[in-house]
């Protein structure tokens, strides 16, 4: 007599958390909905910010907003499940909405590492040809370029969920994390993953260290090219040179770490989740505006036309 298969497909995982100690859950929902809720309002600032005011309207500032924008939708795709979470006791999500969530994820952390590759070709562009840059960073490039970056992100994504969808799940549901991402979904598979877990690597992981190490070559030289020549309008671009690869590097370090090795758990895997996923968006207006002169004058002017926030927005943005 044949054996009967018993196995059931899953529909719903089981988010492990953070931590399971509930004093420590309640301490770090509060620091996380304070890091959720800056993040909102330091990216929402430059987005307001850019589009309100003219002398912003360039190509570098039209990338920021683009970035404020990924960061605010990044963070909202993790977060507030987290927070969430570190309330209840029910800390489930459905097999659709786990999906979901790592298709957004992937989708806009894709766009993003596609956007600062965008930005480091503006900043290159700005110093190497600074008469010809409004010329060849004109409105149409810039619009082109921002949609290339969600178009890479948008294939990126896709190419992994539509792996992850090919995969069985019929027995273990708990997912050690706070949100759902391949490498912890991908191990609950109910059949031998290791073939799926190479071509992963080799999506996620090559990709990410190949944009790295151009960008790290890339504002190389670019630094090295304006030690020599380093004229008023070059100061300012160094400058912000400077705080992108420290943006570059809070990113890219960490998600090295994570995808560029095979799916095997590690004590620091979710401290540093936490450095890629919540920490950087928060970071990012922060390093922006402190660094950048103009962009403080513009916050301040939109403040003088909304003055009952101008006290706590400047506050916020002095730290």
């Amino acid at each position: 007599m044949e054996q009967e298969n018993i196995t059931t497909t899953v529909t719903d995982f089981v988010l492990v958390g953070l931590t399971q100690s509930p004093e420590l859950q309640l301490f770090l929902f509060i620091v996380f909905s304070i890091v959720y809720l800056t993040t909102w309002l330091g990216n929402f600032t430059i987005i307001i910010t850019v589009i309100t005011d003219r002398q912003l309207h360039t190509p570098m500032y039209f990338l920021l907003a683009n970035l404020a924008f990924i960061d605010i939708s990044d963070s909202t795709v993790s977060v507030p499940k987290m927070l969430l979470g570190l309330l209840s006791q029910h800390k489930t999500i459905s097999f659709n909405e786990c999906i979901l969530q790592m298709f957004f994820f992937h989708f806009i952390a894709g766009a993003m590492v596609f956007l600062l590759a965008v930005m480091a070709a503006d900043r290159y562009v700005a110093i190497h040809k600074p008469l010809q840059y409004l010329t060849i960073m004109n409105w149409g490039m810039c619009m082109g370029l921002v949609a290339g970056t969600w178009l890479g992100g948008l294939a990126h994504s896709a190419i992994q969920i539509g792996m992850v969808l090919q995969l069985p799940f019929c027995g273990p549901n708990i997912l050690d994390n706070y949100y759902c991402d391949v490498p912890q979904v991908v191990k609950l598979a109910c059949t031998d993953t290791c073939l799926f877990e190479l071509l992963m690597v080799s999506h996620n992981g090559v990709i990410v260290i190949i944009i790295f190490i151009l960008l790290l070559i890339s504002y190389t030289i670019i630094l090295v090219k304006i030690r020599t020549h380093l004229t008023e309008g070059k100061r300012k671009a160094l400058s912000t040179c400077g705080t992108q690869i420290m943006v570059v590097c809070l990113i890219f370090v960490p998600c090295i770490f994570i995808y560029a090795r095979p799916f095997r758990k590690f004590p620091m895997d979710k401290v540093v989740s936490v450095l890629y996923t919540i920490i950087p968006p928060m970071l990012n207006p922060m390093i922006y505006t402190l660094r950048n002169a103009e962009m403080k004058k513009a916050i301040r002017r939109l403040m003088r036309r909304h003055p009952v926030c101008e006290r706590d927005l400047l506050k916020h943005l002095s730290g």
